[in-house]
């Protein structure tokens, strides 16, 4: 894959990037987190309906920036697929959290094996972009998965420890399950919803 070129000269905005000095930093750099954010959010959007693949300027366009903006925080399009990627680790491990402090065990852990494959459907529509930047940064992929099972173990445990789950499951068993399942080119939505019943009834201990 070529990334896009980079901007024109008039494309790119004028000024350095914030760097922390003068009286007007601090709104400086809530722009610039903002834009960053906004950039991730539609980025996310336009890989979704076009792919990872999907030009820059489209996700300059959809997220209402300049093109300079745009390659000022984002270089590259494998730096958008990292970043997209790097969000959706971190909403799975908060959403694991969220769901133990607020649900019951049983409840908690199928509303993350749900969250889970909402995840792996979009980490599906650019997964060739993502090989490559795990190609370029391989700790991304091992700190990631290795959180990944952190989140898993979280809400498996509960479930465990009230007697809703068999203990002879672990948090990595229970990834090898749905990530083979979610990372399937021809599941469909709704198979993979009953799958992921066949999997919730494989888990209740057995009588």
């Amino acid at each position: 894959m070529t990334d896009d070129p980079g901007p024109t000269a008039a494309e790119v905005d004028s000024g350095p990037l914030p760097d922390g000095s003068g009286d007007d930093a601090r709104p400086r750099r809530a722009d610039a987190r903002r834009n960053n954010e906004r950039l991730v959010a539609a980025a996310r959007t336009v890989f979704a309906t076009q792919g990872g693949g999907a030009s820059m300027e489209a996700i300059a366009k959809e997220a209402g920036v300049g093109a300079g903006t745009l390659y000022r925080h984002f270089p590259k399009r494998l730096d958008l697929v990292e970043a997209v990627y790097r969000e959706d680790v971190d909403e799975l491990v908060t959403d694991a959290a969220t769901f133990v402090a607020e649900l019951d065990p049983w409840d908690a852990l199928v509303a993350w094996l749900q969250a889970f494959v909402r995840y792996a459907s979009r980490k599906r529509t650019f997964l060739s972009e993502l090989h490559e930047a795990f190609e370029k940064n391989p700790t991304l992929k091992v700190a990631s998965r290795e959180r990944i099972e952190g989140a898993v173990s979280a809400v498996l445990a509960p479930a465990q420890d009230a007697g809703l789950v068999r203990r002879d499951v672990d948090g990595s068993d229970l990834m090898q399950l749905i990530s083979s399942m979610c990372m399937s080119a021809t599941l469909t939505p709704e198979q993979g919803q009953r799958l992921l019943v066949v999997i919730q009834d494989g888990l209740r201990p057995q009588a």
